[in-house]
């Protein structure tokens, strides 16, 4: 049984889609260079939302994923535009982990009230979930490092007015402070299926003073990880709300739909499907809820990651298939770009594929599953 604070929270979220956003909106916004409106991300700033894993300290409310998840799957039915996994958990995530005390106090308050929208620039070519990889060069000079390289798929990069940016020096990982509009930063938007964007970021000696040095070395390291894991998962959050929408939208077309003289629900083929995708969306919420209740317990670093990776991969198979029938039980109306049941399918193909598809996380969690002796298969 769900807590009261949580129905709370949910009855919020529902409440707020009702009022702030609908399809007419995520049409107007898809495919344009803004993405999304700063208003509305106001409007949940206020309601605390933003703000939900941040610690008190820095103006947050210091709950957990479980709560998160709540905002970000009610969010995804809607097909809410605003970065909220993006932006609120995957790079405030990240800054609220970094040692530099004086940054974090000076940046989180304002992301947390929606004045200042961060984005985490870390990935530099497809496939890869951790930084192991990254290439960008943080060369020191006496006064901080300048930053040469590029970064690719960076998630909320349209409307970010700050880049966290994760760059390799000769001591190490270095996670760095990029305003926009830099002296040296060009930003390149990539469009995605769902009309949103990627952002390609080019850094040519991009000047950052220590100052604005967030962490490095292991402390970088250890803090990207973690707000990687913590945006796979809340990404996986977003994935059921996608598919538990298209799959009502299924059923009620069903009960609606005439041929023949009779409802299309009352054929046993599409009664068959619709059960299929209904044990295929229970099976996704079974694993997100344990999977949360876990995260939230702070399990050891190789522990997270063999949950996320579980939860993301039964996810996102989850949601493909479900979005994807959802457009064959409509049939020719499905197909149509002015049917919201398209819009879906190709939400749930972004998210799946965002911070890893389900065959990368699945070859991620046999390889943690072996190197702890559990077992390793993932279905």
């Amino acid at each position: 049984m769900p807590s009261e604070h949580a129905i709370i929270l949910k009855d919020s979220v529902t409440d707020f889609v009702a009022r702030a956003t609908d399809m007419k909106r995520v049409r107007a916004l898809r495919g344009s260079e803004h993405e999304y409106d700063r208003a509305t991300w106001k409007m949940m700033a206020e309601l605390g939302w933003l703000g939900i894993q941040i610690p008190e300290t820095y103006g947050g409310m210091g709950l957990g994923l479980s709560e998160t998840a709540i905002v970000a799957e009610g969010l995804a039915r809607a097909l809410t535009p605003e970065p909220y996994t993006a932006s609120a958990v995957l790079a405030s995530g990240a800054l609220a982990a970094c040692d530099n005390e004086t940054l974090k106090k000076e940046m989180l308050p304002a992301a947390v009230s929606g004045e200042r929208v961060l984005a985490l620039a870390w990935q530099e070519a497809p496939g890869e979930l951790d930084t192991s990889h990254v290439a960008m060069r943080a060369t020191p000079f006496e006064g901080g490092y300048r930053l040469t390289g590029s970064k690719r798929y960076v998630s909320g990069a349209a409307g970010a007015d700050t880049y966290l940016v994760a760059a390799r020096s000769p001591d190490g990982l270095v996670l760095a402070r990029v305003d926009r509009g830099a002296t040296g930063m060009k930003l390149i938007l990539d469009p995605l299926a769902d009309g949103r964007n990627f952002g390609t970021l080019e850094l040519d000696n991009a000047v950052v003073p220590r100052e604005n040095v967030a962490a490095t070395g292991n402390a970088a390291s250890a803090a990207i990880a973690r707000a990687l894991d913590h945006a796979t998962a809340i990404a996986s959050a977003e994935l059921y709300g996608v598919m538990a929408r298209a799959l009502e939208m299924s059923v009620d077309y069903m009960k609606t739909r005439v041929q023949f003289g009779r409802p299309i629900g009352s054929f046993q083929a599409l009664q068959h499907r619709a059960v299929d995708l209904y044990i295929q969306q229970q099976l996704a919420s079974a694993v997100l809820e344990e999977s949360l209740a876990e995260l939230d317990r702070e399990p050891a670093t190789a522990r997270r990651s063999l949950i996320v990776s579980r939860l993301k991969a039964r996810c996102a198979d989850a949601g493909v298939r479900i979005t994807r029938e959802a457009i064959q039980i409509h049939g020719a109306i499905g197909f149509t770009d002015e049917y919201d049941a398209g819009l879906y399918l190709k939400r749930a193909l972004v998210l799946a594929a965002w911070l890893g598809n389900a065959a990368q996380h699945r070859r991620r969690y046999a390889m943690l599953a072996f190197a702890r002796g559990e077992p390793h298969a993932v279905r």
